[in-house]
């Protein structure tokens, strides 16, 4: 991102006294957190940093009242500083640079500056360049820009040059390709013409699966897939199926661009010499190219030149310099070049009376370096082309003609290329200085006794660290035999020797010997290598017992354990007739049994055993003796009355929750006498239904009733009636099941269809009336139909005149149950009545206006402003869901004339039309200056309080049940559910959610072990409050299911709408529930 705004000036002083030149850049730094990095560079790519010492300096200063940072350069004047200088400027991603032109002749110095962001070049796609490019440019292109496999991406051009045919399941298919750089993110769509068809993804025809580098995504038709973090390997071919047609596109990922991290530098050398030009880029072994003059230099046998390559660095040898070599030479990559000159003049060695000499000392001697010049002058002395200061350490002397350099004892750190260079001469005197050191081994990293463990059948490379001047000579040895290459080899490198051994076997334990030799002396060490294997795998399992769906199993240990301790088993299972096996223990089993549960009854299973030691894991042992669970089901469900007479009694049941591999045969139903313990059958054959009269009783009798179920197994458990039964019909009074949802105020929107299912009880006869408003009902709006067990209001298209209190009214002879129903019929509210101008300064604009006469039957949430430029009048949001009658619109443009317009909002939505100002606001340019009143900070601080508790809830088993209150308090409150004052944490069965005050916890299916009492804990600073209530949990049938009067016809309707519409309608009213806490 390219800024205007850092640089604030930037001018020079020169002092032609001291022959120095100042550059100073002022940058302004009031909106950044921290430092600004500031960078100078002379041409493109030098960058002054590295070149920091005498001759230029760069310091930095900030002044903290103007808030300007100031970025000093320091030159000292000379006629080869002359060119293009640049200064940088970059924080985060902002950026700003400022060059100028240095013009230096005799004693005047000009500078011109210029102050522009520099253009991004634009990302150029390789992909569509070789496209359109002719053949014999393909070459050019590859090296401009990095690519490595030029071979592969012109077979990738030729195949997706090939007509693609028109595809019916695809409305738009991939692209041809795609180009990424490495690191980057891309991004691969398509639009299915049937959206409800299955989609695959393929790379080089293996399926893609989701995970963090794989993102699929959904959107309408579209089908995304995001591939993150692309590396080299994702440069591949995609496809995606979808039915029997397939779309495929290529990936081209791009490495970054080469760029020369360290540029070439000016030389001057003699006739004869051997001159060295060297540079560094960003990567290792990279395409570098070298010009002389412009003209490319080849390293070919015949050449004068010979180009060198060390990793990152790349190296220009001429080994003797002629007269001619004197030329421009430069180096370029693809993202970057540079350029140095290099000067070859006639040598002046006669001036030379005593050169230096070449001297070769041990560590700890005296370096003593003696010349001698034809005349008594000054001069300096470099190591390394570094200039080197006489201190403690190291003597400089001069008498007459004479020069020494003398350090008393000799470091590894001084071997070098030391160079006196006299001051009166354009000449330097070089030598070498070579310090030696006796070689040792560093074994610091080994085990005890130097012992290495490896894995049978794994690559070692053990690397062991060596020092010693010159580069000692290494040798590795077993025995009497030395090893050099092979499978087990060793490898030496300049500070360290590997012992490599490609497939570790057993045979390769034992003692190895490394030997280090130089000049300076000699080391020795011995280090054993230890061959380790997995151990051997167990004997087959044995089944010794077999439950309804477990087992238990034992096994002996392996006979080798592979010269590891045996840590433990693992145990997997799989099912006869299938090939996939399924891990049972991830932690190690560390006995020889085990008990495998959770098995499918009546399906055949085999065990097998794997045997773990430090090395890893063995084979797995061979499959145990096939077996198979099986076990009796579950008792019954649900057992209730349906219907007593005189003599009969009817009860009706679910089946088991668990009926097993053996099936279900049928039912037996028996029932014995109050005080009797005989239980009597009361259906001879077995009945497959769930449902069964029992007659033939005498009236006034009481009896117990039991069911059992049958499979090949034998019976199962019985399933008791809770309590006696008496047979004899009984009036049942009236009784309202009124649903949860409707104990609010049910609210639906004009033009939606209301349906309320309202069930009840009551026998014999009962009957039913509704009221509206304390009147009748009229029909010919709301449509109401009774049964024996329920009724139903249903109004096909709501008005918001269908709005009331509904009285229901149900009789059984003089008994009778009333309940009322609040319904809330909603609309879009109508348009604020008058918007004001009250007030008009600086940028700023206060309006007013009244609430609308229509608020649509519901409370007005908030309102929406928007203005719009008197010229364009293109309207614009500038607030949404603000609750009060006045506002002030800020940021405006001074010298634009508004107009507003202002919306309402309710739960339904916005208002369908605006209320507009009748004048428009001009935002005068010299308006008046606004002194904002001081007010005292409000003290907001408040401990939490609960403005709406937990209500005890009934739920039912296997459907999810929530629990909501909402609280306040100032700082925000921490939140902590508590189930019978035990705190929920980590639990998958509970979800948590707090959302603007309104705290929910979600139950997902609930059983009744989950009722009790839970507890909703708030807390802050400034104190905490608690709310709880008590969450009773029934089974999935009604209640009314044990009441003793009920008939089928009453089972089938409770279930039908109490459990299909109201609970599928559940959270929708949870959404208004929050709202109206929220409020």
């Amino acid at each position: 991102m390219w800024s205007d705004f850092f640089f604030l000036h930037v001018y020079y002083f020169s002092q032609f006294l001291s022959g120095n030149i100042t550059f100073i850049a002022k940058v302004e730094a009031k909106d950044l957190l921290r430092k600004p990095n500031v960078k100078w560079f002379k041409g493109k790519w030098m960058d002054l940093a590295s070149k920091a010492g005498k001759h230029l300096q760069l310091k930095e200063s900030f002044e903290r009242h103007t808030k300007v940072r100031l970025c000093f350069s320091f030159l000292r004047k000379q006629e080869n500083y002359a060119g293009n200088y640049r200064c940088e400027v970059s924080y985060k991603d902002k950026f700003d640079s400022c060059s100028f032109d240095l013009e230096v002749t005799g004693k005047m110095v000009t500078c011109v500056c210029k102050i522009k962001p520099q253009e991004e070049e634009p990302e150029v796609d390789v992909w569509e360049l070789l496209k359109n490019a002719n053949p014999s440019e393909y070459e050019k292109i590859a090296f401009q820009y990095g690519i490595t496999d030029l071979r592969g991406m012109l077979k990738r051009l030729k195949r997706m040059r090939r007509e693609v045919k028109k595809s019916a399941a695809f409305a738009k298919g991939l692209d041809p390709a795609y180009q990424v750089d490495k690191g980057g993110k891309v991004r691969f769509m398509v639009e299915l013409a049937d959206p409800t068809v299955e989609l695959k993804w393929y790379k080089n025809g293996q399926e893609i699966r989701p995970s963090a580098k794989y993102i699929f995504e959904h959107k309408g038709n579209q089908r995304i897939l995001f591939i993150n973090n692309c590396t080299m390997t994702d440069d591949a071919r995609y496809y995606v199926t979808a039915g029997d047609e397939k779309c495929s596109t290529e990936l081209f990922v791009r490495d970054p661009p080469i760029l020369v991290t360290k540029g070439l530098e000016d030389t001057n050398t003699y006739v004869g010499e051997r001159v060295e030009l060297s540079c560094e880029v960003s990567e290792d072994d990279a395409n570098v190219k070298w010009f002389k003059n412009g003209v490319e230099l080849t390293d070919e046998a015949k050449s004068r030149y010979r180009i060198k390559v060390e990793g990152k660095k790349h190296t220009l040898i001429i080994e003797e310099a002629a007269k001619n070599d004197s030329a421009t030479y430069s180096v370029m990559t693809t993202g970057g070049q540079s350029e140095a000159k290099l000067s070859v003049d006639c040598n002046l060695t006669k001036q030379i009376s005593l050169a230096l000499q070449d001297q070769t000392v041990r560590l700890g001697q005296e370096i003593h370096l003696k010349c001698e010049i034809s005349e008594n002058v000054e001069g300096k002395w470099y190591k390394n082309g570094q200039l080197i200061e006489a201190s403690d350490r190291v003597k400089l002397y001069h008498k007459g003609r004479i020069h020494r350099f003398v350090i008393g004892s000799a470091a590894v750190d001084d071997e070098g290329e030391y160079m006196f260079v006299p001051d009166a001469y354009n000449i330097n005197i070089p030598c070498k200085v070579h310090v030696v050191d006796p070689p040792k081994l560093h074994l610091d990293g080994l085990g005890e006794g130097n012992t290495v463990t490896v894995v049978a059948g794994s690559k070692l490379r053990l690397e062991i660290p060596i020092t010693g001047e010159p580069t000692p000579k290494v040798t590795w040895s077993k025995g009497d035999k030395v090893h050099y290459s092979g499978r087990i080899r060793a490898e030496t490198y300049p500070d360290s020797s590997c012992l490599v051994i490609d497939v570790a076997e057993r045979e390769d334990s034992g003692p190895f010997r490394i030997a280090l030799k130089n000049e300076a002396g000699e080391d020795t060490a011995l280090i054993n290598i230890k061959v380790v294997d997995v151990p051997d795998p167990p004997q087959a399992p044995d089944v010794t017992e077999v439950g309804e769906d477990w087992c238990v199993m034992t096994w002996e240990p392996p006979a080798n354990d592979g010269g590891s301790p045996i840590l433990g088993y693992f145990i997997e299972r799989k099912k006869k007739q299938s090939s996939r096996w399924m891990r049972l223990n991830f932690e190690l089993c560390k006995e020889t049994t085990f008990e495998p549960k959770k098995m499918i009854e009546g399906v055949a299973y085999e065990v097998r055993v794997f045997a773990v030691n430090a090395i890893g894991i063995s084979k797995p042992s061979m499959p145990s003796k096939s077996f198979v669970p099986l076990a009796v089901t579950s008792p019954p469900t649900l057992l209730a009355v349906d219907g007593v007479t005189d003599t009969t009694v009817t009860m009706k049941w679910r089946p088991p929750d668990h009926i097993g591999a053996a099936g279900l045969d049928g039912y037996v139903v028996e029932y014995c006498f109050e005080g009797t313990d005989e239980w009597i059958v009361a259906n001879p054959e077995l009945t497959d239904k769930t449902k069964f009269t029992i007659s033939g009783l005498p009236t006034g009798s009481k009896i117990l009733v039991r069911v059992k179920a049958v499979n090949a197994a034998g019976e199962s458990e019985p399933r008791y009636h809770p309590g006696p039964i008496l047979v004899k019909e009984v009036i049942e009074p009236p009784k309202i099941r009124l649903p949860r949802h409707l104990k609010q105020t049910y609210t639906r929107r004009v033009g939606e269809t209301v349906n309320l299912v309202i069930p009840f009880q009551g026998k014999p006869r009962a009957k039913v009336s509704w009221q509206k408003n304390g009147s009748p009902i009229d029909k010919n709006q709301i449509n109401i139909r009774n049964t024996e067990n329920d009724t139903i209001i249903f109004i096909r298209k709501a008005e918001r005149n269908h709005s009331g209190e509904y009285n229901m009214k149900v009789e059984v002879e003089n008994l009778e149950d009333k309940a009322t129903i609040d319904i809330q019929i909603v609309d879009r509210p109508g348009p604020p009545e008058v918007v004001t101008i009250e007030d008009v300064w600086g940028e700023n604009v206060n309006l007013s206006w009244k609430p609308p006469k229509d608020d649509g039957n519901a409370a007005i949430t908030g309102y929406t402003i928007q203005k719009a430029d008197k010229k364009s009048m293109e309207w614009f949001t500038v607030m949404e869901h603000y609750h009060r009658t006045s506002a002030t619109i800020n940021e405006l443009v001074i010298g634009n004339e508004y107009y507003f317009r202002i919306f309402s909002e309710n739960i339904c939505g916005l208002s369908e039309d605006a209320t507009m100002t009748k004048e428009s606001a001009l935002i005068a340019k010299d308006g008046k200056v606004y002194k904002y009143p001081v007010y005292d900070d409000f003290d907001f601080s408040e401990r939490p309080l609960f403005t709406q508790p937990l209500v005890n809830t009934f739920a039912v088993a296997g459907y999810n049940a929530t629990l909501n209150c909402s609280v306040r308090g100032n700082p925000k409150p921490k939140i902590t559910w508590l189930k019978n004052k035990v705190i929920i944490m980590n639990d998958p069965k509970y979800r948590m959610f707090s959302n603007q005050g309104v705290c929910t916890l979600e139950i997902r299916k609930p059983s009744p072990y989950d009722g009790g009492t839970y507890t909703c804990h708030a807390v802050n600073q400034l104190g905490e409050a608690e709310v709880d209530c008590k969450l009773e949990v029934k089974g999935k049938g009604f209640k009314t299911l044990q009441m003793p009067c009920l008939s089928e016809h009453h089972l089938h309707r409770s279930q039908k709408y109490l459990f299909g519409k109201a609970l599928r309608k559940s959270s929708w009213i949870r959404d208004i529930s929050l709202k109206k806490m929220a409020r």
